[in-house]
């Protein structure tokens, strides 16, 4: 069969994830899945309000594409100000804040997956932002210093992990108590935090809860999964990983793995990679790799 092509572009990124996720799910499982699964309704109608792609969801994070930088800051905005009221009616340490960051660069996209450096960036910036704020980059500040209202303070350069060179990450100052125009947000009084609310045994509960779980790579949140749903969609998937340790390791051990054969330009090496990471992170990316390698030596 013919691979699928491997499109290259230009592309805003926008990469976010709750702050705190472990704490909140350690002191209320039950209302953290509610208000996550609320949440995202909201950040998933901005996304596709403002012409965006989701490409990745893990749980407690997002990352999506736009074809303007314009277009991302604005959702970004909208996100970070719809989620403020959504967490008003809350004490703090029940609220559920987003850290977002942006980037634009040269992206690859490939059998649904996008990747390179210009997503690992927005990611890094994403940890760089506090929870309920967005970062950019120089890049994307020259982009929207002029068309936005929002200010950009400068917090100098910072060296990141798996990015060569130092990044100049901008924090973003807007008025998060606004409110974005045009938005049908979710009712917050939908969310039910009983013990026996319906909506928190509902499928869309339980995908939540596993794409966060899948997302941590710990034996205890496989645990933890399966305490809450014994007889779910992926307890069997649990139960497997649960068997075997070595599925479940500690994420840094592939990376560090992937980032020592990626350029050495080796099949056999990719291959080495791929056999032991079936459902590795950077399996998409070592598929095209292998497959640049093969046609260069033909």
């Amino acid at each position: 069969m013919e691979a699928p092509p491997l499109e290259r572009k230009l592309a805003a990124i926008l990469a976010a994830d709750v702050e705190g996720y472990s704490r909140l799910m350690n002191a209320n499982e039950e209302h953290t899945l509610a208000l996550l699964t609320h949440h995202r309704a909201i950040i998933d109608r901005l996304i596709e309000a403002s012409h965006g792609q989701i490409f990745g969801t893990a749980g407690d994070s997002v990352l999506a594409e736009f074809p303007s930088v314009l277009q991302a800051f604005d959702c970004a905005v909208a996100i970070q100000q719809s989620l403020w009221h959504a967490n008003n009616r809350f004490p703090d340490d029940e609220k559920m804040q987003l850290r977002i960051g942006i980037n634009v660069g040269d992206v690859m996209v490939k059998s649904g997956d996008i990747f390179g450096d210009g997503v690992n960036i927005a990611a890094r910036l994403e940890a760089l932002a506090e929870a309920g704020g967005i970062c950019v980059t120089r890049g994307v500040r020259d982009h929207l210093r002029d068309k936005v209202e929002a200010k950009f303070e400068d917090r100098g350069e910072h060296k990141v992990k798996n990015i060569a060179r130092p990044i100049r990450v901008f924090r973003v100052v807007f008025d998060e108590r606004a409110r974005p125009g045009n938005i049908d947000e979710p009712p917050v009084d939908e969310i039910d935090n009983s013990a026996n609310g319906e909506q928190l045994k509902s499928a869309d509960a339980e995908i939540v809860f596993w794409q966060s779980v899948q997302a941590s790579e710990s034996l205890e949140e496989y645990r933890l999964y399966l305490d809450n749903y014994p007889n779910g969609q992926f307890a069997e998937l649990a139960k497997n990983r649960l068997a075997d340790p070595a599925q479940a390791e500690d994420p840094s051990v592939e990376v560090t793995f992937w980032e020592s054969i990626r350029d050495k330009q080796n099949p056999a090496l990719v291959r080495a990679y791929m056999e032991k990471y079936p459902r590795g992170k950077f399996r998409s990316l070592a598929k095209i790799l292998l497959e640049d390698l093969s046609a260069r030596s033909q």
